[in-house]
């Protein structure tokens, strides 16, 4: 293996070497293996305008095939027969958002060799060993490494009030008075307010006069723009932080990093954050609006984000939004927080209708390379406007059992994207114990590893995830009935834990479940229904 400048450290029991980007450097990997695989994973953002996020190609690769580039943020080569492997991962945006289009990998089966280009962008690899779930713990490794997870940190259920439809029509002190209400009965840890808290208007508010454009970017072209509203928060945010505070919550906000001349006004983006944090100890911010199209843009907003971390301890935690435009994608930022993954509605007249079974899909699909942790997957209000779905639709969200809503998220970092105060008391009586089990829960969960099982979601399979602690023998699996006309499903605990030998117990949604020789069984009997169980590996 060629070295150039490289830094190595461990990572539990892996390894993890740092690829050097330095012009002219490239790294040569060499494989041994008589029967390598080798699995390319293309991810999509702009999610406003895709649905399909995540796509895996394997090959089986033969000596008498001609070398090829592969440009893809994420590779694995593994010995097929043992599973052992060794992973890439880009720490860049996605290919799309590159000022420069250059291939990442060269592949080169005779020589048995991968090539890691010099891009600009460092690249990570990682050796692994345990096939499909070695891969996933390579990438939970990597990414912990740089942004650790931390329980009181990581991991929380936000609320924001945007996905309701209504945009910043509501927006003002007694009416998030009344949120922060509703979410201490809910059990939401952070109250968010999104777009609509400033002074200045941007053009997705919905209190602009006939004709009036608003603005999206260049925000610091207008004096006063980030200012209080003071209209809608006559006393300013004191209040409802306070308030916040005082019923165990936390507090968060809408910014939108300005990205004028490649966001030459960073420093003034980073001061403005960094005062919103020390003088009302708000620690969570949505970024918005974010144009990362040149290198230098891109190094700006990384000095941006190491003044947020570094200024704050640790303290800040950034939603980085990937619904549209050009932005640092999944892992340009992995060290900031979760990113904000996609934009659905319950609205008349929004293409970007919600489907639960779609959300489903895109978490069960991107936490095969994601920190699960690192996800903010929506949660919306299954009984808002069931008048915009087909009568005969068997997926809308009416159709779903109401708790089974919150639990398709809520093993990411969940995102309460209505309106809390006007949930119906039904769908608070049904989410309220969930969320108070699984927050008794998260912690292991959230410390351990986190594995796709079943089917990939399509509103008719099997699904769901597998959740191992550290410890390597107990953990919890969540299931999903959705339309497949079985109701009882097998799962192999001996793909995850060493032990045949765990005792079960159901601590979520409905059904029963039993164990023979590590294989759990469980029974659903409706459709769209759950099951939530935890398990224990007795070792002898």
């Amino acid at each position: 293996m060629k070295r150039g400048l490289l830094g190595l450290f461990a990572i539990s029991s892996l390894v993890l070497l740092v690829l050097s980007a330095f012009a002219g450097e490239e790294e040569v990997v060499r494989w041994d293996w008589a029967h390598p695989r080798l699995i390319v994973i293309e991810l999509a953002d702009a999610t406003d305008e895709h649905s399909e996020l995540y796509f895996e190609k394997e090959f089986l690769l033969a000596r008498c095939e001609s070398p090829f580039d592969v440009t893809a943020p994420v590779l694995f080569v593994e010995d097929a027969l043992t599973g052992e492997g060794i992973a890439f991962f880009r720490q860049a945006p996605l290919p799309h958002a590159r000022a420069v289009s250059k291939a990442d990998f060269g592949v080169s089966p005779a020589e048995c060799t991968i090539r890691a280009y010099d891009t600009g962008y460092p690249c990570i690899r990682v050796d692994y060993e345990g096939g499909a779930c070695g891969r996933i713990r390579a990438a939970t490794d990597f990414q912990r490494r740089i942004r650790p997870y931390v329980a009181e940190r990581d991991g929380l259920f936000l609320s924001n009030t945007w996905g309701d439809g209504n945009r910043d029509a509501c927006i003002n002190e007694g009416f998030l008075m009344k949120e922060i209400d509703a979410g201490a009965e809910l059990g939401v840890d952070i109250v968010q307010i999104d777009d609509g808290w400033q002074k200045g208007r941007s053009a997705n508010s919905s209190a602009l006069a006939k004709g009036e454009k608003g603005r999206w970017g260049s925000w610091w072209d207008v004096e006063g723009f980030w200012d209080v509203d003071p209209v809608r928060f006559p006393r300013g945010l004191e209040p409802v932080v306070a308030a916040a505070k005082a019923r165990g919550m936390k507090f968060g906000l809408w910014f939108g990093p300005d990205s004028t001349d490649e966001a030459k006004y960073w420093e003034k983006d980073a001061d403005f954050l960094l005062s919103m944090h020390r003088r009302f100890g708000i620690d969570y911010f949505k970024l918005d609006s974010m144009k990362t199209q040149t290198p230098l843009a891109l190094e700006r907003q990384t000095r941006l984000m190491d003044r947020l971390i570094g200024e704050s301890g640790g303290r800040i935690t950034v939603d980085l939004d990937v619904t549209a435009g050009v932005r640092p994608g999944y892992f340009g930022f992995p060290k900031v927080g979760p990113v904000f993954v996609e934009n659905r509605y319950i609205r008349a007249n929004d293409k970007r209708l919600w489907w639960p079974h779609l959300t489903l899909r895109n978490f069960w699909s991107l936490c095969h390379v994601v920190d699960p942790v690192r996800l903010r997957m929506e949660v919306l209000n299954p009984r808002r406007m069931p008048e915009l779905y087909p009568v005969d639709d068997p997926l809308a969200p009416s159709r779903w059992p109401e708790d089974a809503i919150f639990a398709i998220s809520m093993l990411a970092s969940p995102l309460g994207w209505f309106e809390i105060q006007n949930l119906s008391t039904e769908t608070v009586a049904a989410w309220r114990p969930l969320i108070a089990r699984w927050k008794h829960e998260r912690e292991q969960i959230h410390a351990g590893y986190l594995y796709p099982a079943g089917a990939r979601p399509d509103g008719i399979s099997w699904t769901g995830f597998v959740s191992v602690s550290k410890d390597g023998v107990s953990g919890s699996a969540l299931l999903f009935r959705e339309l497949s006309e079985k109701s009882e499903f097998d799962l192999d605990l001996a793909m995850f834990v060493p032990t045949a030998d765990v005792s079960v117990e159901r601590i979520g949604g409905r059904g029963t479940v039993t164990v023979s020789k590590g294989v759990m069984n469980v029974h659903v009997a409706d459709k769209l229904d759950f099951i939530w169980v935890k398990f224990v590996g007795r070792t002898r």
